[in-house]
C-alpha cells in the first residue's frame, strides 16, 4: 500500500498491489484522471495515458492557439460547471452575483496514515497500518473558495473511498447547487450497467442493461435511499460473470436522496457520478463555513461480480460496521408482529416468550403497539410512553419477566414519525414536516417529524434513553414506514437544505444513542428494505431486508442484496404460512434453509406450531447456532442465480477453506428432469478431502469445484423407489468439513 507522488510531473499514484488509481495536474491547473483498474508498477511517468495532441472537431478549448486541449474531451477528477465541459459536473456553485462559473486549481497536497474522521456523517475508518489518505487542495482564485479532495486506499482490498469538503473563503455567501462525492472518467463504454431495483416487498432485484451514449441513472428523491433503487451502481465487462472478468462498483455511505449515473459521451468515454441528488439540494455557505460531502466507495474486481462482493463484504466488516458488532454473534430473535400485530397484553406475551425460550431462541422483540393508545396504525406515533392498558406493570416489568426466562429483550420504535392523532401533535404541531396552511399527505396514516430541527432530535433522544434504561434493552428495531412529502421545515430559512439536514438529524440521534449505549444492537428498517444502505449500516450492523418474509421471494431479495452487502447485515426470518405478504405456503424446512443465510430469526406465534413443528424449529435453532459464525464471517459465493434459472444456490466458506455451508433451492418442479444433477462449489482446497453431512463417502475439493456436488436423485415419474427429492420447494443444506 503506497501513495507515490511525482513532484516534477505533479502526478499521483495510489496503489496497494490490487488496484492502481492515477491522476495528475493538467496544464490548466485542474486535475486530470489517468487510470483506474488492476495494479500497475509505479513508473516515472504515466501522463501518456491521457493524450492532448489530437484536435477534436467542434469542441471548446481552454487556451488561445491550443486547440488540442479541451475539457470537453479529457478525463477529469473533479469536473466543474461552465468551463467548457458539457458533461455532468461534480460541482456547481453560485456566488452573490449569481455567477455559476468556478475555476478550482491545484494548490497542494498532504498524505497521512489511516483515515481522518468525518463530523456529522457516517464514514469508513481504518488504523494507521490499514490505510493511507491523500488530501488534495484546490482553490478558486476569484471567490477564495477551497476544496479538499480526500482519497483513501485500504491495505489488501481493491477499495478506494472518495469525498470532499468545500469551504467558503469569499466575503459574501456561496450557494452550492450540485455536489457529487465522486466522479470517475473511464476511457470507454464497453460495459453492462447493473443495479439493485424494486419496490416494497420485492427490494434489490438485479437489473442489467448495456451502456449506451447518453445518461443512465438510478436515484431517490424520497428522503431515503428507497425501496426502488439501492445506492449501489455496478459496471461489468459484457463477458464478465460472477467469477471472472472485470467489474467496477460504486456505493454511497448515505441514507438520503442520492443520484448515481453513468454518462457516455459522443466519444464513448464514460463518466460515473455519485452524490446527493441535486434536484432537491441547495446549500448556503457563509464566509468561513464548510460542507463535507458524504463518502463514496469505489471497488474493482478482475474476478467477476463475486470477487467484488467478497471485497466489499470484507471491507464493510473491517472498516464500516461498528467494532462492537463486527465479530460478535448476533442473537436469534423472535418478533411478535406477524403473530399478534397490535393485539397483545402481558398474559399473551408471557405465554409467547415461554414458548420462545423453550425453542432455544435468544431474543424477544416487542414490535409496534406498546405505546400511547396504539390499537391500530392511525394513532400515537410520537407518544413514546408505555400503554398501561396492555402493559399495566410497565415496560421494565415486562423486560424483567422476559429476561428471567433467559431471553434478551428488544423494542420496536419509529422515532421519525408522528400520528395526526397523538398528544405530541397537539403539543408541537410545528415539529411536523409540511407547509402550514396546505393539506398534508399521509402515508400509513402518519406524518414525518422534522429531524432538521435539533429540538426534535433532543426530545427523542431523551425519550428513547429513558426507555432503554427502564427496560434494560438489548436491541432496538428502528423503523421508518413512509417517505417524505411536502418537504418544508418551519425551522429552516433555506429549504434547499432540508433533505440533507433531515438525514443529518437522523444520524445525530443514531450517533448519540449508539455512543451512550454501545451494547444495544440496532436493526434498521424502513418499511422493510427502504433504507438498506451503508449509511445505516455504520450505526445499525443489520437491517430488515424486506417486509416480505416469503421464502421464495427472499431468494431473489437476499441474492441481490449480497451483491453489495455481507450476510451478517441481512435480517432474514422464518415466518408463518400462509405467508402474510404473498399467501404462499412453503414447507418449514424450505423457509429455514433460506433464512439461515442472514441473521436468522422468526416471525410467527410459537404457540400455534404443532409439536412436530416445534421439534423442527428447535433443530433449526440448534443448527444455526453451530454455523452462524461461518455464515456471518465466511467468504460468500453466489453459485446459481434465481434471476437466470430455475435454481438458486450459494455458499459460505471459511477463510482457510476447511469448512463450508451450501444452500441449494428449487422453487418449482419440472417433469422428466436431467439425469445427472450436480452443483459446482467454490473456495475449497483442491487437494483436501471433505466430509459432507448426509454422504457416506468423502469428496476431494477439486472434484466438488470442477465436477460438482451430487444433489441426489430427483423424482422423474419412474424412480419413485429411488428418488431422494422431488416436488416444489426443494431445498438442501450441505455442511462440509475437511476430512
Amino acid at each position: 500500500m503506497a501513495i507515490y507522488i511525482n513532484e516534477e510531473r505533479q502526478q499521483f499514484h495510489l496503489t496497494n498491489g490490487q488496484i492502481s488509481y492515477i491522476f495528475h495536474v493538467m496544464k490548466n491547473g485542474q486535475l486530470g484522471h489517468l487510470y483506474y483498474g488492476q495494479a500497475l508498477t509505479d513508473r516515472e511517468d504515466f501522463t501518456h495515458f491521457q493524450t492532448y495532441e489530437n484536435i477534436v472537431p467542434y469542441t471548446t478549448h481552454t487556451f488561445e492557439g491550443d486547440a488540442d486541449f479541451s475539457l470537453e474531451t479529457v478525463k477529469q477528477e473533479f469536473p466543474l460547471y461552465g468551463k467548457g465541459d458539457f458533461r455532468e459536473a461534480a460541482l456547481q456553485l453560485e456566488d452573490d452575483q449569481q455567477i455559476q462559473v468556478s475555476d478550482f486549481s491545484f494548490q497542494g497536497y498532504e498524505i497521512e496514515k489511516g483515515k481522518p474522521k468525518m463530523e456529522g456523517l457516517p464514514f469508513s475508518f481504518a488504523q494507521e497500518t490499514e490505510a493511507e489518505t491523500l488530501t488534495v487542495r484546490l482553490v478558486d482564485q476569484v471567490t477564495g473558495a477551497e476544496i479538499r479532495l480526500f482519497y483513501t486506499i485500504f491495505e489488501n482490498l481493491p477499495i478506494l473511498t472518495r469525498s470532499h469538503r468545500i469551504k467558503n473563503g469569499f466575503e459574501s455567501t456561496l450557494e452550492i447547487k450540485r455536489l457529487m462525492s465522486l466522479t470517475l472518467d473511464l476511457p470507454d463504454a464497453d460495459y453492462d450497467l447493473m443495479h439493485l431495483s424494486g419496490a416494497w416487498a420485492r427490494e434489490r432485484h438485479v437489473k442489467k442493461r448495456k451502456l449506451e451514449q447518453g445518461i443512465q441513472s438510478i436515484s431517490s428523491n424520497r428522503g431515503a435511499s428507497s425501496h426502488l433503487h439501492n445506492p449501489y451502481l455496478m459496471l461489468k465487462r459484457p463477458a464478465a460473470t460472477e467469477h471472472q472478468g472485470e467489474a467496477i462498483g460504486l456505493q454511497f455511505i448515505y441514507s438520503g436522496n442520492f443520484l448515481a449515473q453513468a454518462e457516455v459521451d459522443p466519444f464513448n468515454q464514460t463518466r460515473l457520478s455519485m452524490g446527493i441528488h441535486p434536484e432537491s439540494f441547495q446549500w448556503t455557505l457563509e464566509k468561513g463555513e464548510s460542507l463535507q460531502s458524504p463518502e463514496a466507495v469505489l471497488s474493482f474486481s478482475d474476478k467477476g461480480l463475486n470477487g467484488m462482493s467478497q471485497a466489499l463484504h470484507n471491507w464493510q466488516r473491517s472498516h464500516l460496521i461498528s467494532p462492537e458488532w463486527m465479530k460478535k454473534e448476533r442473537p436469534i430473535l423472535i418478533n411478535n408482529w406477524e403473530a399478534t400485530y397490535f393485539d397483545f397484553n402481558e398474559e399473551k406475551l408471557d405465554a409467547f416468550t415461554t414458548e420462545a425460550a423453550n425453542l432455544g431462541i435468544e431474543l424477544f422483540v416487542l414490535d409496534d403497539g406498546w405505546f400511547g393508545k396504539r390499537d391500530d396504525d392511525t394513532s400515537s406515533l410520537g407518544d413514546w410512553f408505555v400503554d398501561k392498558r396492555k402493559l399495566p406493570n410497565g415496560i421494565g416489568s415486562l423486560s424483567r419477566m422476559v429476561k428471567q426466562k433467559g431471553l434478551q429483550f428488544g423494542l420496536w420504535f419509529e422515532p421519525e414519525m408522528i400520528s395526526p392523532k397523538s398528544e405530541l401533535m397537539k403539543d408541537r404541531p410545528d415539529w411536523v414536516i409540511g407547509s402550514p396552511g396546505r393539506p398534508q399527505t399521509l402515508g400509513r396514516n402518519q406524518m414525518v417529524l422534522d429531524f432538521s430541527n435539533p429540538e426534535v432530535v433532543d426530545y427523542l433522544y431523551e425519550r428513547m434513553s429513558l426507555l432503554i434504561e427502564e427496560a434494560d434493552l438489548d436491541y432496538i428495531k428502528w423503523d421508518m414506514n413512509r417517505n417524505i412529502t411536502e418537504p418544508f421545515s418551519q425551522h429552516l430559512r433555506n429549504q434547499g437544505e432540508f433533505y440533507h439536514r433531515y438525514i443529518l438529524g437522523v444520524y445525530d440521534l443514531y450517533e448519540r444513542l449508539t455512543t451512550r449505549y454501545p451494547n444495544v444492537l440496532f436493526e434498521s428498517c424502513a418499511g422493510g428494505g427502504g433504507r438498506f444502505d451503508l449509511g445505516m449500516m455504520y450505526y445499525a450492523p443489520q437491517a430488515w431486508a424486506s417486509d416480505d418474509t416469503d421464502a421464495v421471494e427472499r431468494l431473489k431479495i437476499q441474492y441481490g442484496t449480497s451483491l453489495g452487502y455481507p450476510l451478517a447485515t441481512i435480517g432474514s426470518h422464518v415466518s408463518a404460512v400462509p405467508n402474510h405478504q404473498t399467501l404462499r405456503e412453503t414447507p418449514l424446512k424450505f423457509r429455514g434453509d433460506v433464512a439461515y443465510f442472514g441473521t436468522f430469526g422468526y416471525e410467527l406465534d410459537p404457540s400455534q406450531l404443532s409439536e412436530e413443528e416445534k421439534a423442527d424449529v428447535k433443530q433449526q435453532v440448534e443448527f444455526f447456532k453451530k454455523v452462524r459464525k461461518l455464515i456471518s464471517q465466511g467468504t460468500f459465493y453466489r453459485l446459481k442465480s434465481p434471476f437466470e434459472g430455475e435454481e438458486t444456490a450459494w455458499m459460505a466458506c471459511s477463510a482457510n477453506g476447511k469448512q463450508a455451508i451450501v444452500g441449494w433451492y428449487k422453487e418449482n418442479y419440472r417433469p422428466n428432469p436431467g439425469h445427472h444433477q450436480t452443483l459446482k462449489l467454490k473456495g475449497l482446497q483442491p487437494e483436501k478431502r471433505y466430509e459432507i453431512d448426509g454422504f457416506t463417502r468423502s469428496f476431494y475439493g477439486d472434484e466438488l469445484m470442477n465436477r460438482g456436488l451430487p444433489l441426489g436423485k430427483e423424482f422423474n415419474g419412474a424412480n419413485s423407489h429411488q428418488a431422494e427429492r422431488g416436488g416444489d420447494y426443494q431445498s438442501r443444506i450441505f455442511l462440509l468439513k475437511e476430512y
